[in-house]
């Protein structure tokens, strides 16, 4: 349906004073603190992880060395979605309007609009990933038994849900040290950034920030601040709709993945019958995971 103008009428009268309504700022590209971008040139793309040998044995004098086997463990697949809008206006409310360019003030709000849907899809594993949100392993993207080809499980979140604060914080970084690769070998990995709702945006501050212990009566040093065990720091994510989840990111290399398959493109045509002209904004891309052990995350209590 075309942008006529009875959706218009004030615009189309003298003595109009301002319009306003698309002039709000936006929230820059968040999802840039959580995902590792990269480009696609197909309808999807799929990374396996691999496993590879276990802990070496003793080999007995005389005895014939033991031979391991390496495979696949699980696929990690992106299915590229596209993404598109658009917008129509009638020849006659284009020549009537009689205070700005009607084009030129929808196409920033199509664009608002492709750019919110973006972030809103970016943080849909993080904001699912607790319930139903799977990473390629078939588990939730968050959960305490990932399974691993030794038998064993990873986990990238607390068994009991907790709220951010020094100690929870403190357990998190202990656990992601004990994370084993696929045969049970300790991997070195540790946090690198804080993510965090706007919510937690001060409890965040002071407990990576504060020279001392915040909220206690100690005299001893923030510990988490001196080490630097979030060398990163914390970043708010706008579009997390849960006010009290937490996430860290790690150094665990492909983890968080966004494939970008088609960039932003929009055009415009004039239709010769009705004289409306049509603008459209469509993008193609995808977001997901492939290591799970890219991030950990807590619900919060």
């Amino acid at each position: 349906m075309a942008i006529s103008r009875a959706q218009l009428l004030k615009e189309l009268l003298p003595g109009l004073n301002a319009l306003f309504g698309m002039e709000y700022a936006r929230y820059d590209e968040e999802h840039t603190q959580v995902y590792e971008t990269e480009s696609s040139d197909r309808s999807f793309e799929e990374e396996v992880k691999l496993s590879g040998f276990g802990a070496a044995p003793v080999k007995g004098e005389g005895a014939a060395i033991s031979y391991d086997a390496a495979q696949e463990s699980f696929v990690a697949r992106y299915n590229h979605e596209t993404i598109a809008m658009g917008f129509s206006i009638t020849e006659e409310a284009m020549e009537d309007n009689l205070y700005d360019s009607l084009s030129a003030r929808y196409t920033k709000a199509l664009a608002r609009a492709m750019a919110h849907t973006k972030q809103v899809k970016a943080m849909e594993p993080l904001n699912n990933g607790f319930t139903t949100y799977q990473s390629g392993d078939s588990v939730t993207l968050f959960s305490t038994a990932h399974p691993l080809v030794s038998g064993g499980t990873n986990s990238n979140r607390p068994a009991v849900a907790v709220d951010l604060n020094e100690t929870s914080l403190e357990a998190a970084v202990i656990q992601i040290s004990k994370w084993t690769d696929e045969r049970g070998l300790l991997i070195a990995c540790k946090p690198r950034k804080l993510i965090i709702p706007s919510d937690l945006q001060f409890v965040a501050h002071r407990i990576l920030m504060t020279e001392l212990r915040p909220g206690t009566a100690d005299n001893d040093i923030n510990a988490l601040r001196v080490i630097g065990v979030v060398p990163e720091g914390h970043a708010v994510n706008h579009y997390l709709t849960d006010p009290d989840a937490w996430f860290l990111m790690t150094d665990v290399p492909n983890g968080m993945k966004h494939f970008s398959r088609v960039g932003m493109e929009t055009s415009m045509d004039g239709d010769f019958d009705t004289g409306n002209v049509r603008y459209k904004a469509r993008e193609r891309y995808s977001f997901g995971v492939s290591d799970p052990l890219g991030i950990w995350g807590s619900p919060g209590a």
